[in-house]
């Protein structure tokens, strides 16, 4: 669902590579489908996106929106983003500015 599997095991030692300042160095995009396959592999009952795809392209970002639909179809799920595209499938959007909902529609 995260889109990261194949680019981990290209990776020195697959799994098992050591990433962050001593080790190898992931890109904004990758650091976030990395967060996205950490948080499905906790399967919980809430997930919580803040602006989780917006370093990605936008056809990486269209394949992990698909997959995340089906897998948070049966959780409650929380999404923060500025852009409408990644919002445009939910079931219920709420506008915010300065604290306050400004807006709300599906």
């Amino acid at each position: 669902a995260a889109d990261i599997h194949d680019r981990i095991l290209s990776f020195p030692d697959g799994y098992d590579t050591q990433v962050g300042e001593r080790g190898l160095k992931l890109s904004g995009g990758e650091k976030q489908r990395v967060a996205i396959a950490r948080t499905l592999l906790k399967d919980p009952g809430i997930i919580l996106l803040d602006e989780a795809t917006s370093a990605l392209d936008t056809e990486t970002e269209r394949n992990i929106q698909a997959s995340l639909a089906q897998v948070c179809a049966d959780r409650t799920t929380i999404v923060v983003a500025h852009r409408l595209s990644t919002v445009v499938g939910a079931d219920q959007i709420l506008v915010l500015k300065d604290g306050c909902v400004v807006e709300r529609g599906r």
